[in-house]
């Protein structure tokens, strides 16, 4: 087949018999296509000579080939994974990543947005919580025309803007574990104020006691902020106690780090006299010893659930889900009262 100049992507899709649709398709690598399908445009378009043109089709979009992660969260592990997440699925893609850090505490921040939005025309958006929960940001997004995922502990949007975590039923089920194991005492650090993530693992801590048909003691619940330090400092308070706690559930895992350090620097034996239950489990988790019991937030899965809404074209049936269940990972800093 001669070379075409110029050669379009109508051309591809007529040489080829297919639709411009199924053309785009394998530019961006979907996994929608079949592989005899694939192998025919992809024959076409190097023996034509076809090369997509990114600046032309943004002109035409009035887009950017950008999807934009925008947060502003103190946990950078998550970040990181939420970006690994991305990453694979727009590997080998027309479109690129652009990271945009912001301040929720800003009386700017929508504005400081919209001018991101406005400047780099991104094809669409990823928002991690805690802003990921603020609706005039998500309706900031529609009324631009920006696509927008939004990440959340819970289920806050329509499916096709959302992916979220089973975070209140999982921490009520990793509570309800160390009731099992015959603890009594079960401390917790909370999260910070403001993030849905913290009011949904709390509401899954008090919804245990429920079960277990015992009254929450209100001493036993300290404040965090999702750091090391203010797990640390949690801990100094929750083991000043007297009684002191048997267990402490943590709403992430670099304050059940702070919380370990905090009772080894007291001559504590982790899980003896103090077990400690995470959520996350991030590297740190199992390189702590002991290995930290925690909760599996599958924060890749969403992301790269999040990015095939944002660039397929609905049909993709990973994109259709918007709800991902986390799991309790037991390891070693768990064990019954006293042992």
């Amino acid at each position: 087949m001669k070379k075409t100049a110029q050669a379009t992507i109508n051309d591809v899709a007529r040489l080829a018999g297919v639709s411009k649709k199924t053309v785009s398709r394998v530019i961006n690598r979907s996994p929608l296509l079949n592989e005899e399908t694939r192998e025919r445009v992809e024959k076409v378009i190097a023996e034509i000579g076809y090369v997509p043109n990114p600046q032309a089709r943004a002109l035409a979009l009035r887009r950017n080939f950008l999807i934009g992660l925008i947060h502003d969260n103190p946990n950078p592990h998550m970040v990181l994974n939420v970006q690994h997440g991305l990453l694979e699925v727009l590997r080998d893609t027309e479109f690129e990543l652009i990271v945009h850090p912001v301040d929720r505490g800003s009386p700017t921040m929508l504005d400081d947005i919209r001018r991101f939005l406005e400047r780099q025309r991104p094809y669409g958006v990823m928002l991690l919580p805690p802003i990921s929960e603020n609706d005039s940001l998500a309706e900031l997004c529609s009324e631009i025309g920006t696509r927008y995922v939004r990440m959340g502990s819970a289920a806050f949007d329509d499916p096709q803007h959302m992916v979220a975590s089973n975070d209140r039923e999982v921490v009520r089920g990793a509570v309800g574990h160390l009731f099992e194991m015959g603890h009594r005492r079960i401390g917790l650090v909370l999260g910070p104020h403001g993030f849905r993530s913290a009011f949904e693992r709390s509401q899954g801590y008090e919804a245990a006691f429920d079960d277990a048909d015992l009254p929450i003691q209100r001493t036993l619940i300290a404040q965090g902020d999702y750091t090391f330090e203010s797990g640390m400092r949690a801990a100094e308070r929750l083991l000043d106690l007297s009684p002191r706690p048997t267990a402490v559930f943590c709403s992430n895992d670099a304050m059940a780090a702070g919380v370990l350090h905090t009772a080894r620097q007291r001559g504590l034996d982790v899980p003896r006299d103090l077990s400690i239950v995470g959520f996350d489990d991030t590297t740190i988790a199992s390189y702590l010893w002991p290995p930290l019991t925690t909760v599996r937030w599958p924060i890749a899965t969403m992301a790269r659930a999040a990015a095939l809404k944002l660039i397929g074209d609905g049909e993709d049936e990973e994109a259709a889900e918007s709800l991902f269940v986390s799991t309790l990972i037991r390891r070693a800093s768990v064990a019954p009262p006293g042992e």
